[in-house]
């Protein structure tokens, strides 16, 4: 019998439930380590710092590659490099993670652009980038409220900064809530709704997926959909279709 390897997951907090019921039907031994959801908010390069420090930390005696359940999230996997194999999902976000295909994320892109997302990862582990110091709108200072700009600015100038700067959901129409399966999902199916009536959006629940997941912790990595980089080998950006490659 072939042995079962062992895999070292890094993965955003958010995908917790459904990876930890794609560990638990891999055959294979499974180390699971989660970072905060909040990464996502403090920028490319001290994101790609973060997740560097966690595979920095792995012990490469004790496991046959890395796995990091991200998708190129707005370049902050780029440049990261480990003494193991690392195996990532062509993906352009976690969203493609949830829905299980990147032909299935970009139908729904294709057809309702302007749609903002929710899971039950999404909704249990949602913070505030505003109250964290490092995040991207509090550098800019869009953290700011209204009567701090008066303060800071009068008040025509306030309005302006509030239209301009604080307003960022007016771009979206549409608020999804994908159904992996996880969670009270009539609980966080009702509040996504909720949610969509009080801003004026449509609302729709559409079925996700944990197959990509699967595969990547099965190890069954075919080139369509995973990257599998070398040893002491920098991830890119390919910007096609394959979305990321690696420095030969």
């Amino acid at each position: 019998m072939e042995r079962p390897q062992r895999f070292k997951v890094i993965a955003c907090e958010i995908l917790f439930r459904e990876l930890c019921y794609c560990a638990a039907h891999s055959r294979h031994c499974i180390d699971l380590s989660f970072l905060p959801k909040a990464l996502h908010d403090i920028g490319a390069g001290p994101m790609s710092e973060r997740l560097q420090e966690a595979v920095d930390a792995v012990d490469p005696g004790a496991y046959d590659a890395i796995l990091l359940a991200y998708g190129l999230c707005n370049n902050g996997i780029c440049n990261l490099r480990s003494t193991l194999p690392l195996v990532i999902p062509r993906a352009h976000d976690c969203i493609t993670l949830l829905l299980g295909s990147r032909e299935h994320y970009r139908e729904l892109f294709n057809r309702y652009p302007g749609t903002y997302y929710q899971s039950t990862g999404w909704i249990e582990r949602a913070t505030d980038p505003n109250s964290q110091p490092g995040s991207i709108t509090a550098r800019l200072g869009i953290s700011c409220d209204y009567q701090v700009y008066v303060a800071k600015y009068g008040e025509e100038n306030a309005r302006y900064l509030m239209d301009m700067l604080g307003d960022w959901l007016k771009h979206y129409q549409r608020l999804v809530y994908i159904d992996t399966g996880f969670g009270d999902f009539q609980a966080y199916a009702h509040a996504t709704q909720c949610k969509a009536e009080e801003r004026g959006w449509a609302y729709e629940c559409v079925q996700g997926s944990t197959i990509l997941l699967q595969h990547l912790l099965n190890g069954e990595w075919n080139a369509k959909d995973f990257l599998v980089v070398p040893p002491e080998t920098l991830i890119q950006p390919t910007y096609d279709d394959s979305i990321i490659g690696y420095v030969e």
